[in-house]
């Protein structure tokens, strides 16, 4: 099985940011969070990943396909763009 980094959405930032609080339900980013985490089996991303014993922790593939469909629904295609929303954007992170 390979391991991912941990992520917590409840956790609080330096600004006491919850980010859990920020998905507010019937918003587009609340139905991404919700089909990717209860609907949608990713587990076919799992054979790809080769760190079962040694290695870096990888980011879950949850994690970054709710940042590529969010940020295409957005009409944000640059990666580049993508890694300054998420460190600049609460709802991106």
């Amino acid at each position: 099985m390979p391991r991912f980094k941990p992520y917590n959405h409840d956790q609080n930032a330096m600004v006491v940011i919850n980010y859990q609080d920020q998905l507010q339900p019937g918003t587009f980013e609340h139905a991404v969070h919700y089909l990717i985490e209860h609907k949608l089996d990713l587990s076919v991303f799992h054979p790809q990943y080769r760190n079962h014993d040694t290695g870096r922790l990888a980011y879950a593939p949850a994690i970054l396909l709710k940042i590529i469909l969010f940020a295409y629904s957005k009409g944000i295609t640059s990666s580049r763009e993508m890694q300054w929303c998420c460190e600049t954007n609460i709802i991106f992170k």
